[in-house]
């Protein structure tokens, strides 16, 4: 029997609480290439890289249009999202790779804004 394929809909964080939201075939590849800053422009600038919410489904059209409505949410919205799985904000791909990307620079460009995606 094959495997079914899993897409995921996540959301990533900041210190500042700055949030990512994005859809992939491959959370851990994903998340890795957010902490190395090869995600993408916005991710990288602000520095999100931390996996603060996520879920999984069978279908890519669903996921899609998921990724799609949590974009279209208020912030508080997403936040209330992020806090029903994830009251800590812990990241949940810390452990995913044997070590821990390097903090921010003091006075880095960290801000608290609206969601963006790639």
């Amino acid at each position: 029997m094959a495997k079914t394929k899993q897409y995921y809909v996540y959301l990533l964080s900041n210190r500042s609480k700055t949030l990512y939201v994005g859809v992939t075939d491959d959370l851990e590849r994903r998340a890795f290439q957010h902490k190395q800053k090869l995600a993408g422009h916005f991710s990288a600038k602000y520095n999100i890289m931390q996996l603060v919410y996520f879920e999984t489904t069978d279908d890519v059209r669903a996921a899609i249009a998921r990724e799609k409505q949590i974009k279209g949410w208020r912030r508080s919205k997403k936040i209330d999202l992020i806090q029903s799985m994830n009251p800590e904000w812990r990241d949940l791909s810390a452990n995913w790779f044997g070590w821990q990307p390097a903090p921010p620079a003091p006075g880095s460009t960290e801000r608290d804004s609206s969601t963006s995606s790639e």
